[in-house]
């Protein structure tokens, strides 16, 4: 049971990481920059698992949710993207690895051939991928406060303390009811 509920965070922080993923999966169009440098869709959005098409439209699309509202000048958000979009191939690989686990574990579940060996190892694999996703995306939250100004640094913790959204609260009841267990 313990297993299955660090399964499940594990699961909850990679779906959170998703807008990270999109941001990650961007590129310049060849004559020029788009008009707004962290708009749009990623060129592919929509292939595999994450969001699909149209993901990440609007104001502050593109940023990581803890930057969304901070005015960043532009050589911040030039420092955003590069970073964010330096670390796009591990996470695309690490995503890739914890689908295809989690596939073959399905399969395997409804098979006649079932091999409860075989599943744990397929459960272990993707759980690696998983916490390499998470480890990669506290290295790039890093990264990022770090381009902050104090200014924006404060802002941003005000906003956590003023407490996590909709989707931050079902994450902390998950793994309050993980802890408890």
């Amino acid at each position: 049971m313990k297993y299955l509920s660090i399964v499940v965070s594990l699961l909850l922080l990679s779906a959170c990481s998703m807008p990270l993923v999109a941001l990650a999966q961007q590129a310049t169009a060849s004559d020029g920059p788009p008009p707004h440098p962290m708009e749009g869709a990623p060129p592919g959005a929509g292939r595999g698992p994450g969001p699909g098409p149209g993901f990440g439209h609007g104001a502050g699309a593109g940023l990581p949710p803890f930057l969304r509202g901070v005015e960043l000048s532009e050589a911040q958000q030039d420092k955003v993207f590069a970073a964010t979009y330096a670390q796009a191939p591990l996470l695309r690989e690490q995503h890739k690895i914890a689908f295809k686990a989690h596939e073959q574990l399905r399969e395997l579940a409804a098979s006649s051939a079932y091999d409860d060996a075989r599943a744990a190892t397929l459960a272990n694999t993707a759980a690696q991928a998983m916490a390499q996703i998470s480890l990669q995306q506290a290295r790039l939250d890093q990264q990022l406060l770090a381009v902050l100004t104090p200014e924006q640094r404060q802002q941003v913790e005000r906003r956590r303390e003023d407490g996590p959204g909709p989707r931050g609260q079902a994450v902390e009841r998950v793994q309050s009811a993980a802890r408890q267990r």
